[in-house]
């Protein structure tokens, strides 16, 4: 689904705009599988966004520490080993600590539909499950972005 912004613009002037939009990739937990999270980071590169990719093995502590520093719109998380209720809740609540739970998030790997409304619960924006497309991705995640920016500016802070 895509905004009516982005349906307007044509896909040069999405392309630039995507540009102002950094995103994080990162792989929380033990989970060594990381080629789903580097398809999506060059999907998104490729895209037009800024792409930060911070590696496998991630704490919640150094996504929030990296999503901070690199002042991303977006977080992006792929997990695939099963342990991401635990992992995501930490992840929220590191957030809401560090002061940075406007950073909207998005998780993407193998979850069990009975898992998605309770992340969505504890505030993940986004769940995509096997066989989303890559474009419904890039158009979700800029969407994000873009109400990111949105709010930023309205509360003078961009």
């Amino acid at each position: 689904m895509s905004s009516p912004q982005s349906t307007s613009a044509s896909p040069l002037e999405r392309l630039e705009r995507r540009g102002r939009y950094k995103v994080l990739v990162a792989k929380l937990g033990i989970d060594g599988h990381d080629r789903g999270a580097k398809v999506i980071a060059r999907a998104l590169k490729d895209a037009g966004f800024e792409v930060v990719y911070t590696g496998i093995r991630q704490t919640p502590e150094q996504v929030v520490a990296a999503a901070i520093q690199e002042d991303v719109d977006v977080i992006g998380v792929s997990i695939l080993s099963g342990a991401h209720m635990h992992h995501m809740k930490k992840l929220m609540e590191k957030l809401r600590e560090a002061g940075a739970d406007d950073i909207p998030v998005v998780l993407g790997g193998t979850i069990p539909l009975p898992d998605v409304e309770p992340l969505l619960k504890m505030g993940v924006r986004r769940v995509f499950l096997p066989g989303t497309s890559l474009k419904e991705i890039i158009e979700e995640v800029e969407k994000l972005a873009e109400e990111k920016k949105r709010r930023e500016r309205e509360l003078g802070l961009a």
